[in-house]
C-alpha cells in the first residue's frame, strides 16, 4: 500500500481552528481532523463536522496542556484546580508508571474522552494524543484497552525520520504494540519536528522527499487556524497557524498531491486508506 493521510490536530480548541479545518477540507487538501472533546470550541467543531460529512474525524486524547473532561474534583492527580491537565511529561511519565492512583485517574479520563467522542455521533476515524503521549507504555496500554470498547481501529504512529535518536526505541515499541493489537497505523509522519510552521515550502520539500515507490502509509499532520490578534494558547504563541492554513489551500501543494495520486498513492483519512473494516 502507498498512501498519504493529511490531518489537522486540535480541532475544537478555538473557533479559528475549526474554521480553518473546514475550509482546508472543502477548498484544500485536508482529509481529517483530530477532535479535542473538552476544548472550549469542541461543540462548535462537532456542529461544523456534522455539516461536512466527508471530513474524517478522530479523537485527540488530551492528557497534558489542555482542559480535562472530568475536572479537578474527579482527577486531582492530573490537573490543577481549574481542571487543566499538567504539562510535565517526564515527571508525569514516572507518576503513571509508579503510582496506582494516578493510573486509575488516567484511565477514568481516557474513558471519559472516548465517551464524549461517542456522544457526538461522529464516526471514529482514528485516535492520537496531544503531544504524542501515547508513546508512553502506560498511556498506550490504557488507550488500547479502553479504545477496543469504542471500536477504535486506527492510531497515529508519531515516527519521523528526523526525530531525535532517543525517541526511536519508543517508536519501535509503539509500532510493535500497535501491530500486536491489530490496530491500523501509519508508518511515518511528517510535521513533528516542524510543529507550528508547516508552511508551503515545508510541504513541498516534504512531498519532494517522499519516495512514491515506497509502499508505506504516511501521515502529514498540521495545526491550521485563521489569523487572529492573539495566540490561541500561550504554548502556541510561536505557531504560524495562518501559514499552515495557506499551505493546505496552496495550488502548488494540491498539484503535488494530485501528481502523487496519479502515481497510485491513495489519499484520504485512516478509514479511507485502511478500509472501514480496519479503521
Amino acid at each position: 500500500m502507498r498512501a498519504l493521510i493529511v490531518t489537522a490536530d486540535d480541532f475544537g480548541l478555538h473557533e479559528r481552528v475549526n474554521e480553518a479545518v473546514i475550509r482546508a477540507h472543502r477548498e484544500g487538501v485536508l482529509a481529517c481532523a483530530s477532535l479535542m472533546v473538552a476544548a472550549p470550541a469542541a461543540r462548535d467543531a462537532v456542529g461544523r463536522a456534522r455539516q461536512c460529512p466527508s471530513l474524517r474525524v478522530g479523537l485527540h486524547v488530551v492528557l497534558a496542556d489542555g482542559l480535562s473532561t472530568l475536572g479537578a474534583s474527579r482527577i486531582p492527580a492530573l490537573t490543577d484546580e481549574n481542571g487543566w491537565m499538567r504539562d510535565a511529561p517526564l515527571k508525569d511519565g514516572l507518576r503513571y508508571a509508579l503510582l496506582p492512583h494516578v493510573r486509575r485517574q488516567l484511565a477514568e479520563e481516557i474513558r471519559a474522552q472516548f465517551d464524549a467522542f461517542r456522544a457526538t455521533g461522529l464516526a471514529l476515524d482514528h485516535v492520537n494524543t496531544h503531544k504524542h503521549l501515547h508513546v508512553h507504555p502506560v498511556v498506550l496500554s490504557l488507550i488500547l484497552s479502553i479504545g477496543r470498547e469504542y471500536s477504535m481501529r486506527a492510531m497515529r504512529l508519531p515516527s519521523e525520520a528526523s526525530a531525535p535518536l532517543w525517541l526511536k526505541p519508543w517508536m519501535a515499541l509503539t509500532r510493535r504494540r500497535l501491530a500486536r493489537a491489530g490496530i491500523a497505523h501509519n508508518d511515518y509522519v511528517v510535521g513533528m519536528t516542524q510543529t507550528g510552521r508547516l508552511d508551503e515550502a515545508a510541504w513541498l520539500a516534504a512531498l519532494a522527499g517522499i519516495d512514491l515507490n515506497d509502499r508505506r502509509v504516511g501521515e502529514i499532520y498540521c495545526h491550521p487556524a485563521v489569523a487572529g490578534d492573539t495566540p490561541i494558547t500561550a504554548s502556541m504563541r510561536d505557531y504560524r497557524h495562518a501559514d499552515e492554513l495557506d499551505a493546505l489551500l496552496s495550488p502548488r501543494v494540491s498539484q503535488a498531491l494530485a501528481a502523487a495520486r496519479a502515481r497510485g498513492v491513495a489519499l484520504g483519512g485512516f478509514s479511507d486508506v485502511f478500509g472501514a473494516g480496519r479503521a
